[in-house]
C-alpha cells in the first residue's frame, strides 16, 4: 500500500511538471511578428446585410465581389459598423458566402493613432463552436476514464502546444526538420506514455519501443523518400512558404518528417498495448520464462499490427476520397493513378508508416522481456 501511494505521488508530481511546462510553452512567442503586424486587430463581427449584385454565377461556382456590412462585436471597435469586400475566386474549397445574421472573423487594419482603416472579412467565425466541441470531448474523457482521462487531456493539450510552439517554429527557423521532428516526437511520446501509463516499467517499456520504432521509421522515410523522387512542395501550401520569405526551407526534409510524425501515434499505441499486456502476464505469472514472455509479447503484437496497418490506410485514404472519385469518374487507369506524385506521396506515407508499426512490435516485445524478466513488474 505504501509503495502504491509513492507511485501515485510520483505520478501526480509528473503531471504537475507537465502542466507547468505547458504553461511556460504557451507564454513563449511562436513566430516574431513581421513589420506592420502590430497595426491590426482580430475581432468577431455580425453580418448585418450583403450586396451580391457584383457576383456572377458560372455553373456551381460564383466569382466577383460580395459587399458585406457588419457590426464589430468585440475589441477596440466594439459596436462600430463597417463594410468589407468578400472576393470570390471561383474555387469552392476557398470561397465563402455570407448572409445576414452570420458571424465572421475580421482583421481590422489600424493607422498609427489606432483608428480603423479597413476591416478585412476572413471567414465564418467558428471558434465558439470549436470550443464547445472541445469542452464536450474533455468532459466525456474525464467522466469515462477519471484520473487517466484527466492525464489524457493534459497530454492532448501538451501535444498541440509542442507542435505549435516548438515543431512549427523550428521548421520556420530553418533548423534541420528531421532532427526537430525526432526530438519533438520523442518528448511528446514520453509525456503521453508516462502520463497515461505512469512512471513505471510499463511506461518505460512502451517509451523505448516507441522511440525505437520512430527512429526506424524515420530512416525508412529518408531512404524511400529519395527513391520515390517526390519533392516536398507536393504538400498543400508548401510552395506558398517559398514565396513568403522562407525560400531557405528544406521542403523535402519537412515532407519526410511528416511521414514518421503522422505514424508516431499509431506506433505509440502498439508499444503501449504490448507493454501493458506483458505487464499483466508477468503480474499473473511472475515465474514465467524469458523466452515465453517475449513470445507472448510478439503474439499480442501480431494481432494489434494486423488491425493498425489497416487503420493507417483508412486514415490516409479517407482524406482523398473526392480525388479518388474524380479518377474513377474520368476513367483514369489504376497504373496512372498510383504513379501520380501526390498519390505516390500518400502511398509512401501509408507503407513507411506501416513498416514502423510492424517493427515496433518485436522491438517492444524484446525490450519488455528484458525489463520485466530482469526486475519483475
Amino acid at each position: 500500500m505504501q509503495l502504491l501511494s509513492k507511485d501515485k505521488t510520483r505520478d501526480h508530481i509528473f503531471t504537475a511538471v507537465v502542466l507547468a511546462l505547458s504553461l511556460i510553452l504557451i507564454l513563449i512567442p511562436s513566430v516574431p511578428q513581421k513589420p506592420g503586424a502590430g497595426h491590426s486587430e482580430r475581432a468577431r463581427a455580425l453580418v448585418i446585410s450583403t450586396d451580391n449584385s457584383e457576383l456572377e454565377q458560372y455553373g456551381i461556382v460564383k466569382t466577383g465581389n460580395q459587399e458585406v456590412n457588419m457590426e464589430i462585436l468585440n475589441g477596440s471597435f466594439k459596436g462600430e459598423t463597417t463594410s468589407s469586400t468578400n472576393i470570390l475566386m471561383g474555387k469552392l474549397e476557398l470561397d465563402k458566402m455570407f448572409a445576414p445574421g452570420d458571424k465572421a472573423l475580421v482583421v481590422i487594419d489600424m493607422d498609427d493613432q489606432g483608428g480603423l482603416i479597413y476591416a478585412n472579412i476572413i471567414d465564418h467565425y467558428r471558434v465558439t463552436t470549436e470550443m464547445v466541441l472541445l469542452i464536450l470531448f474533455i468532459l466525456l474523457l474525464i467522466i469515462y476514464a477519471g484520473w487517466t482521462g484527466f492525464n489524457a487531456v493534459i497530454s492532448f493539450a501538451f501535444t498541440g502546444i509542442m507542435i505549435w510552439k516548438i515543431l512549427i517554429p523550428g521548421f520556420l527557423a530553418g533548423i534541420n526538420p528531421i532532427l526537430v521532428s525526432l526530438v519533438t516526437v520523442a518528448l511528446i511520446s514520453a509525456v503521453i506514455i508516462f502520463l497515461v501509463g505512469g512512471l513505471t516499467k510499463k511506461g518505460l517499456t512502451a517509451f523505448i519501443g516507441t522511440v525505437s520504432g520512430i527512429v526506424f521509421t524515420s530512416l525508412l522515410s529518408v531512404i524511400f523518400g529519395k527513391a520515390f523522387h517526390i519533392h516536398g512542395a507536393i504538400k498543400p501550401f508548401s510552395e506558398t512558404l517559398l514565396y513568403s520569405g522562407y525560400a531557405y526551407l528544406d521542403l523535402n526534409a519537412i515532407f519526410i518528417s511528416g511521414i514518421f510524425i503522422a505514424s508516431s501515434g499509431a506506433v505509440m499505441d502498439i508499444a503501449m498495448d504490448i507493454s501493458a499486456s506483458m505487464h499483466e502476464i508477468i503480474h499473473k505469472k511472475p515465474d514465467i520464462h524469458f523466452r515465453e514472455l517475449i513470445l507472448s509479447g510478439l503474439k499480442v503484437g501480431r494481432s494489434v499490427v494486423g488491425t493498425m496497418t489497416t487503420t493507417l490506410l483508412l486514415a490516409y485514404s479517407g482524406g482523398y476520397t473526392a480525388l479518388l472519385m474524380v479518377f474513377m469518374a474520368q476513367g483514369t487507369p489504376f497504373l496512372n493513378v498510383i504513379n501520380l506524385s501526390y498519390v505516390s506521396a500518400e502511398i509512401l506515407h501509408t507503407l513507411v508508416g506501416s513498416f514502423g508499426l510492424v517493427l515496433v512490435a518485436p522491438l517492444t516485445a524484446f525490450t519488455g522481456g528484458i525489463i520485466y524478466w530482469k526486475t519483475g513488474e
